[in-house]
């Protein structure tokens, strides 16, 4: 697709400047392997990774992550694919891009970490009987358009009788980082942020929190763990370590409290406060936003590509077995208990 080789080039810069910094491939350190973990962005709604760093559980499983921030799906798997990076954490849709592109050596999903779109649809003044038909005639910030965050609204939105084309103005001319910034500026008459931005700012007065997009959307793949092929068949140690280390803060976090978690994730986040880590927890864990087992499963994917295919981003569907690996996460998910 041209739009996909319009990102990557876009996203080149950043490949370029990471590889600068990091180098090629997986180093030994101190006895444990050096993987390079680049994140689409850094947000509690990874709460099970954050959990498994915080716990110790890569350490565990010998694996030292160094980790850093992409800023967006299009930025992580041109980091992944340019080799600046080791593993990504993005939304599938990247990899599903990838492939129908035709590359050979192109990116797998191994380990699923979000089984819902995270992210919340924010108004300018609270409105405890709010309904999608109120954003008719209105602007939205969505995010970037083709990825998951941006697709998953326009299917809640037609889910809800509205036409995101005619009846509503999506406006994505503003970086996803920057949203937040721009609404609180007076861009806009709604925007949908991610955790703990969307409550940060609540607590400020600066936006009110109306609605769950994951909740209106229902189960499909939406964040996990991606590496080039090549990357996978040369460390399946690797591979299987991270996953297990993941699986572990999965079920970690399932059989934990809110509080728990936040006190657990917080020196992840050290400029926002326990209490609010905990607000932010407690919504993702109502809306069953985090995976509970590391498996991506078939019915999810078919999902993500209804919701690709609507939004005209899809022409082609990819199978499953083609960009989704499950070799690894169906074994520990047999081993750990």
């Amino acid at each position: 697709m041209k739009r996909l080789l319009k990102f990557f080039a876009a996203a080149t810069c950043f490949a370029m400047l990471l590889a600068m910094v990091t180098g090629c491939g997986s180093k030994q350190t101190a006895g444990n392997t050096k993987v390079r973990l680049c994140e689409v962005t850094h947000s509690i709604f990874y709460a099970p990774q954050y959990a498994a760093i915080n716990l110790g559980y890569f350490k565990d499983e010998g694996i030292d992550l160094e980790l850093s921030n992409g800023e967006g799906s299009d930025k992580v798997m041109s980091a992944v694919l340019s080799n600046s990076v080791d593993v990504g954490l993005a939304g599938p849709e990247a990899s599903i891009y990838v492939y129908n592109e035709g590359k050979a050596d192109n990116t797998q999903i191994f380990a699923l970490v979000t089984q819902r779109d995270g992210s919340f649809l924010m108004g300018r003044q609270p409105d405890p009987n709010f309904t999608w038909d109120k954003i008719r005639n209105k602007v939205v910030l969505p995010g970037r358009k083709g990825g998951v965050p941006y697709m998953t609204l326009e299917y809640v939105i037609r889910k809800n009788g509205i036409d995101p084309e005619k009846d509503t103005t999506l406006d994505n001319s503003i970086q996803f980082a920057l949203m937040a910034g721009a609404f609180t500026s007076g861009t806009g008459d709604y925007v949908t942020l991610f955790e703990p931005t969307a409550s940060m700012l609540e607590a400020q007065g600066k936006g009110y929190i109306l609605a769950s997009v994951g909740k209106e959307s229902g189960e499909i793949c939406y964040t996990g763990y991606t590496a080039k092929k090549s990357y996978i068949e040369k460390n399946p140690d690797v591979i299987e370590k991270m996953t297990k280390a993941l699986y572990r803060g999965q079920l970690w976090v399932s059989s934990h409290s809110p509080e728990e978690i936040a006190k657990v994730v917080a020196p992840s986040f050290p400029d926002s406060d326990v209490k609010l880590l905990t607000t932010v927890a407690q919504r993702y864990k109502d809306i069953e936003a985090w995976s509970p087992t590391p498996v991506l499963k078939p019915a999810s994917f078919s999902l993500l590509q209804e919701v690709m295919t609507q939004a005209g981003e899809l022409k082609q569907n990819v199978p499953y077995d083609k960009v989704v690996n499950t070799t690894y996460a169906d074994k520990v998910v047999k081993e750990v208990k």
